[in-house]
């Protein structure tokens, strides 16, 4: 007696896959018949530069805004700090020029409190009248102090110096010698101080001299 037994999928036949049987519903998987997905798209380089330039460019016309509004304010503010174009008096009472101030202007007025400058003593030498000039020349005169001699010309009937005092100087003196005739004067004069000389005739000399007194003055 011969049996039939049921055949396994391995014995005769290749076993079908579940898409291939009938009836097989089942959901498919991506790889085995849908198309893959698409992959997201980059921005275009072109739109960001784009977009980047016109950010700086509206930047710049921001910062010109602002800054013409800056420039207007301080020409607004210059404008309105004028000078006024009143005249004003000035401290002595004068009316001050037009569109100057009277505190602008400077006052002509020393100061108060403002010491004055002392001016130096000086020493004057003098030899005046009539001095023919003789065998030996003309008038020969000498002038200075204990430490410096110095040597002068009469002219036109006159001689006149001046030197700076010394503090140090004992005494300053001036001579005036005639050439066999004639009538001179001299002076030395120091801080309003005066000592004259006359000489007349033949080689007489003409001195005056001013020394200094054991007080400070001079005699």
């Amino acid at each position: 007696m011969n049996q039939q037994y049921p055949q396994q999928p391995g014995w005769g036949q290749q076993p079908q896959h579940p898409q291939q049987q009938a009836g097989w519903s089942g959901p498919q998987q991506p790889g085995w018949g849908a198309p893959p997905p698409q992959p997201p798209k980059k921005p275009s380089t072109g739109k960001i530069l784009g977009f980047g330039c016109a950010g700086v460019v509206a930047l710049f016309v921001v910062i010109g805004i602002f800054a013409a509004a800056l420039g207007g304010g301080s020409d607004d503010s210059s404008k309105g700090s004028t000078v006024s174009s009143e005249p004003t008096a000035t401290d002595d009472g004068t009316p001050a020029e037009k569109g100057e101030s009277a505190e602008a202007k400077p006052s002509d007025k020393p100061k108060a409190d403002e010491p004055k400058k002392a001016a130096k003593p000086k020493v004057v030498f003098k030899v005046w009248g009539t001095a023919p000039a003789g065998a030996l020349g003309s008038l020969d005169i000498t002038y200075g102090s204990d430490s410096d001699n110095r040597k002068g010309t009469f002219k036109d009937g006159k001689f006149e110096a001046t030197l700076p005092l010394d503090d140090d100087a004992m005494y300053y003196t001036v001579m005036a010698q005639l050439q066999g005739s004639g009538d001179i004067n001299c002076s030395v004069t120091i801080d309003g101080e005066t000592k004259k000389a006359h000489a007349s005739g033949d080689y007489n000399i003409c001195h005056a001299q001013a020394s200094k007194g054991l007080l400070g003055g001079w005699d």
